[in-house]
C-alpha cells in the first residue's frame, strides 16, 4: 500500500481540523456538497488518527496515545459508514455499499479489547460493592468473610481469567487486522475518499434534509415501539427469566433497545452533516445516547456474569455470588432504560 495513502495533507493549515460548512446554522440549505465535506474531513481524520498509531508503536505498544489514536480512528470509521448508510441515494451505490461492512468490521475488530476490558472492570466493581468487601486483584490472596464475599472473590477470580483471556484473544485479532490485507484495502479506500466523493450525478446540488428527516423518523419510530410502560417500572421480572438457564441466546428483550442506540447513533452523525462544526449540543439526545450506552454495557455485563455460572463444577457459592451478580447488572439494565425513558420523553427539537 503506498505511504502516500496513508499520510494526511502535510499543509499545515490542513493537518487542524477541516473548517466544515454549517449550512442550517447559516441560514441555508445542505447539499450534496457538504456532505462530501464531511465525507472528506472524517476520511482525513481517520488517516491522521492510523499515522498518530503508528507513529507511537501501534497496538502492541499499548501506550495512552496509541489507545487514543485507535478511539480516534473508531470514530471516524462510525462517521463514514454512518453517512454512506444515511445519505446511500447520493453515493454511487457499488462503492457505498462495498464500503459499509468493511468499515463495520474494522470498527468492531478493534472495539473488543476495550469491550472486554470495560467489562472486566464493570463486573469486578459490582461486584465489590454487592459483598461489602474489596476483592483481590490477580496473584493477592482473598481474606473473605461471610457467604457472598466468598462466593465473590472466587467469581471474580473467574471472571477475570475468561475476560483476560477474550481480552487478550481479542488484542491479537485487533493486531491481524491492522496488519491484514483487508485493513490495507480500507485504508486505501479512505485514502481516495479524502479527496474524491463518489457522488451519483446531481447529487452536489441535492437537499441533504429528506434523507436526514428519514434517519429521524427511523429512530422515532424504533423508539415508539419499544416497551417504555415496562421500562417506567423499577423491577422487570421478565428480564431474569432466561438470565441462568442453559440457553445461551442473547435476551430478546435487548435487542430492539440495542437497535435504538444504533439508529440513534446515525441520527447524530446525520445532524453533524447538516450543521458541520457549528452542529448545536442536542441536550435530550446526548442524556438519550449516555442511558443506551448504559444499557448496552449492563446487558453485556449480565450476560457474562450468565456465562460465568454456566461454567462446569463451579463452587455453588462462586454460582451463588454470579446468579446475585447477574441480577443487579440486570437491574441496571432497566433502571439505564428508565433512564432513556425520561430523557426521550422531554420536549423534542426536530431538525428543520
Amino acid at each position: 500500500m503506498a505511504q502516500q495513502h496513508l499520510d494526511p495533507p502535510t499543509n499545515p493549515a490542513a493537518r487542524s481540523s477541516p473548517r466544515l460548512p454549517a449550512p442550517l446554522a447559516q441560514g441555508g440549505t445542505p447539499t450534496g456538497d457538504d456532505l462530501a465535506a464531511y465525507l472528506r474531513a472524517q476520511a482525513t481524520e481517520f488517516l491522521r488518527s492510523l499515522r498518530q498509531h503508528r507513529e507511537t508503536g501501534g497496538a502492541a505498544n499499548g501506550s495512552q496515545e496509541s489507545v487514543d489514536a485507535v478511539r480516534a480512528l473508531r470514530r471516524s470509521a462510525r462517521r463514514i459508514s454512518g453517512s454512506l448508510h444515511t445519505f446511500r441515494p447520493l453515493l454511487e451505490a457499488e462503492w457505498s455499499e462495498g464500503m459499509r461492512p468493511e468499515l463495520a468490521w474494522l470498527s468492531g475488530a478493534l472495539a473488543r479489547e476495550h469491550a472486554y476490558g470495560a467489562r472486566l472492570e464493570r463486573l469486578l466493581g459490582a461486584l465489590n460493592r454487592l459483598s461489602g468487601a474489596t476483592l483481590p486483584t490477580s496473584g493477592t490472596p482473598a481474606a473473605p468473610k461471610g457467604n457472598l464475599t466468598v462466593g465473590a472473590a472466587k467469581a471474580g477470580a473467574l471472571l477475570d481469567r475468561q475476560l483476560t483471556l477474550a481480552r487478550t484473544r481479542a488484542h491479537s485479532a485487533a493486531l491481524q487486522a491492522l496488519g491484514s490485507s483487508r485493513f490495507h484495502a480500507v485504508a486505501d479506500s479512505v485514502a481516495v475518499l479524502a479527496s474524491e466523493v463518489p457522488l451519483v450525478p446531481g447529487a452536489a446540488g441535492t437537499d441533504l434534509r429528506p434523507s436526514a428527516a428519514a434517519a429521524e423518523d427511523r429512530l422515532t419510530d424504533a423508539v415508539a415501539a419499544l416497551p417504555l410502560v415496562t421500562a417506567g417500572h423499577p423491577y422487570n421480572a421478565e428480564a431474569l427469566v432466561h438470565g441462568l438457564s442453559a440457553d445461551t441466546v442473547p435476551q430478546p428483550q435487548d435487542a430492539p433497545w440495542h437497535q435504538v442506540r444504533l439508529l440513534l447513533r446515525l441520527h447524530r452523525y446525520a445532524r453533524e452533516v447538516l450543521y458541520g462544526q457549528e452542529c448545536p449540543v442536542d441536550v435530550r439526545l446526548l442524556a438519550a445516547g449516555q442511558a443506551l450506552n448504559r444499557h448496552r454495557d449492563a446487558a453485556e455485563a449480565a450476560s457474562a456474569a450468565a456465562s460465568a455460572a454456566r461454567t462446569p463444577r463451579i463452587a455453588p457459592a462462586t454460582a451463588y455470588a454470579l446468579g446475585v451478580l447477574h441480577a443487579d447488572q440486570r437491574h441496571e439494565v432497566e433502571a439505564a432504560r428508565f433512564a432513556f425513558q425520561q430523557a426521550w420523553q422531554k420536549e423534542a427539537v426536530r431538525t428543520p
